[in-house]
């Protein structure tokens, strides 16, 4: 490796930087021959950087060394050994058993591996290997079955004395790849010391103040550690520092749009003393219900930024039901009060016309006061843009968005397209948050029409665990409307996972229908597959039909039915001339229908709790008493897990929590902003203090070192980890 900049002023060796070490691939080790290369390569390890932040997932600490002969039935335990013999031999049913007997120097132990044919070649006579299980007695003979393997050496190799640690680091390794733990740590251990002294871009005073390892020592005692201690301690900086990068991107983002921004002020919105000719007044006067404290107090929040000189930038979350629809509207007629557009973009078709479909009937009646017309008003105009839209549609409403005619817009990412033009957009809305990125945020905002960009309104019915809303919302102030309605009656969920318990269910469906009410049926997939065994929502239709629901009005609803079609049967079944609507997930927000109370979902095990959450949600809308089956065995640990919270809960942040221990942080962050680092050491469940502590870092530096003026090295190593779109955008000045 070749020296870099980033060296101290005080004459010694140069410090390396993450960002040289990015820029070194795993070939300048003489220690991974090509094999090795290639292997590392297979585990997405190509450079130093990727190589140094493997981090270990166990330790195993040889100070409490357990000897076979020392292990009695029960334990679960490590051991260290060395095979001395493995054969496989087939059972009655086609699959075969994979025998190993294993020894160190206390004595035999006898391994069993079911169904792992490729056993018999990884752990073949001479193979070192650390081995992870519970003790059981067969026959009389000790033995441990199915074990967790690392293999430490292959084929006689001997491990090096200076190895034999005191505590020992596993690393991830692949069955795949012929590369032990050990050769990881080899790799690890070279690249490491030919590094030498690491840069450490955190001020000292910020380090000492928050008692962290120096970066140097914390790689060293997360690699070679000398105690559990020590791998705490360095554990502690090094996911500080991932947090740290994750939230300066955020805060430094937030930043460069607040620097850039050109705000349009509104007139605030006053739920109290709005004027019957506003867009504001007229709604709030023909609402049959009152609105919540939660929704008067997001709608202050709203109305404050409105009414501020820097565009809005705000993400709305709320439960399922939490009436976040109604409070977006009221933002949107606030700023065509003021002159302007509103435009609310959705993830898909389906989604965007049951949306206009409810906001026509919020909105049925308004007049706008014509400033610039001796007739001084006309009715509020709402309009549909999807890819599908016709063209001749097409064509009437992008010339109403341009001449201003067309008040709100409801469309997919068709909103985005070069054809599309505003007059004056003045609030742009995008809901469920989750299935967009920052470029379409920043898109929409260019749509503005003006000298002015729109205020921004972003939308989520998944309620977001606050650490998680930190990663993934972090450039966005938050309201939360934590309250749901008055009079919402709350849903019975049953988990219906035997054959009985369904036939309940379908009871239950056949009771309520014939009560005057109706129902849901919520299918995975659209169509049959020989690769995921799932119910097909259109062969699922003929069987209900001759079978559970036979003799009931059965519709169905998909996303690959024409538009045309899909209105049609949505508004059979709001009008009751349907009494069941099986349909697959096109239904899971945005659909509104007060007389059904029943919401049957096939497969349960197949969908995640926010959205298993979500079509529960579809129910528990009038004035009825509603229920939630959930039907099918749980296929693993966490799908009882995701079964059983939904079934036990109905509130939604609860669940989101749950969600995110279920699923770790890493699934979450796949939703996260552009450009961010993975996490690969740092939890979100685990780590949430260090979290809140790594934003209020982050906020203090960008205070005090705007865009990390006078920070060089923190500035380029967070510059060289984002992807260069996102590290242009924040360091363009």
């Amino acid at each position: 490796m070749t020296a870099g900049a980033g060296g101290a002023d005080d004459g010694s060796p140069p410090r390396r930087r993450l960002g040289q070490l990015a820029a070194l691939e795993v070939e300048v080790l003489k220690s991974a021959t090509p094999a090795k290369a290639k292997a590392l390569r297979s585990l997405e390890i190509a450079s130093i950087l990727d190589l140094v932040t493997t981090y270990p997932r166990r330790y195993l600490d040889r100070t409490r060394k357990l000897d076979v002969a020392d292990t009695a039935i029960g334990d679960e335990v490590t051991i260290l050994a060395k095979v001395t013999a493995s054969s496989s031999r087939p059972t009655r049913g086609g699959k075969r058993i994979v025998d190993v007997t294993v020894v160190d120097e206390s004595g035999q132990l006898d391994l069993v591996f079911f169904n792992q044919p490729w056993r018999v070649n990884q752990l073949r006579s001479g193979t070192l290997g650390l081995f992870f299980g519970k003790i059981n007695s067969y026959r009389g003979t000790r033995q441990m079955a199915n074990p967790v393997v690392d293999v430490v050496a292959h084929d006689g190799a001997t491990v090096e004395s200076d190895k034999m640690l005191r505590i020992v680091p596993v690393y991830p390794m692949s069955s795949k790849v012929r590369l032990t733990s050990y050769d990881l740590s080899d790799l690890i251990s070279e690249a490491l010391r030919r590094a030498g002294e690491l840069a450490d871009p955190l001020p000292e005073t910020i380090r000492q103040r928050l008692d962290l390892l120096p970066r140097t020592e914390a790689f060293r005692q997360i690699h070679r550690p000398e105690s559990e201690a020590e791998v705490a301690t360095a554990r502690s900086r090094l996911a500080f520092d991932e947090l740290l990068r994750l939230q300066l991107a955020l805060v430094i983002r937030r930043a460069v749009v607040r620097r850039e921004s050109r705000g349009m002020q509104h007139q605030p919105i006053d739920l109290q003393a709005s004027t019957a000719q506003s867009l504001v007044g007229q709604l709030l006067s023909k609402l049959s219900f009152p609105l919540t404290n939660a929704q008067q107090r997001v709608v202050g929040e709203i109305s404050g930024d409105l009414a501020g000189p820097l565009p809005m930038h705000r993400l709305l979350q709320g439960d399922v039901g939490s009436g976040k629809t109604i409070v977006a509207l009221l933002a949107m007629l606030a700023v065509v009060d003021s002159g302007h557009q509103g435009a609310m973009m959705v993830p898909t078709e389906v989604l965007a016309e049951q949306h206009v479909a409810s906001l026509a009937h919020f909105c049925q009646g308004l007049i706008v006061e014509r400033r610039d017309d001796l007739l001084h008003e006309r009715p509020f105009s709402i309009a549909l843009l999807t890819g599908k839209t016709a063209a001749k549609e097409r064509r009437r409403v992008l010339e109403g968005l341009a001449a201003g005619t067309i008040d709100l817009v409801v469309g997919t990412h068709a909103l985005l397209t070069e054809a599309v033009e505003f007059r004056s957009l003045g609030l742009a809305v995008i809901d469920e948050q989750h299935r967009f990125g920052v470029e379409q945020r920043a898109a929409l905002k260019e749509k503005s029409g003006g000298t002015h960009d729109p205020d921004l309104l972003v939308m989520t019915a998944t309620p977001i665990p606050r650490t998680a809303a930190m990663v993934l919302f972090g450039d966005l102030d938050v309201s939360v409307i934590d309250a749901l309605p008055a009079g919402r009656l709350p849903i019975t969920t049953t988990w219906a996972s035997t054959e009985l318990l369904a036939e309940a269910a379908w009871a239950k469906v056949r009771t309520e229908v014939a009560a005057g009410r109706q129902a849901y049926v919520v299918c995975p997939l659209v169509e049959g597959s020989s690769k995921v065994e799932a119910v097909a929502v259109t062969n699922e239709v003929e069987r209900l039909a001759h079978g559970p629901l036979q003799g009931l009005r059965l519709g169905l609803l998909h996303g690959q039915m024409k538009s045309e079609l899909r209105r049609e049967v949505m508004e059979q079944f709001r009008s009751g001339d349907l009494d069941v609507l099986v349909a697959t997930t096109v239904i899971e927000v945005g659909v509104d229908v007060p007389n059904a109370t029943v919401m049957v979902i096939e497969d349960a095990a197949r969908f995640g709790i926010a959205q298993l959450h979500q079509l529960r949600g579809r129910v528990g809308r009038g004035k009825h008493p509603s229920m939630c089956f959930l039907l099918g065995e749980a296929s693993n640990l966490d799908a009882t897990k995701r079964l059983a919270a939904v079934e036990a809960s109905t509130d939604g942040f609860y669940l989101a929590e749950v969600d995110l221990e279920v699923r770790g942080g890493g699934t979450i962050l796949g939703a996260r902003q552009n450009g961010m680092s993975d996490l690969r050491l740092a939890s979100l469940t685990r780590d949430k203090d260090l979290l809140v502590t790594a934003r209020s870092v982050a906020e203090e530096l960008v205070e005090e070192y705007p865009f990390l003026a006078g920070l060089p090295e923190l500035a380029d190593e967070l510059r060289s980890l984002l992807d260069e779109d996102e590290a242009d955008f924040l360091f363009k000045s």
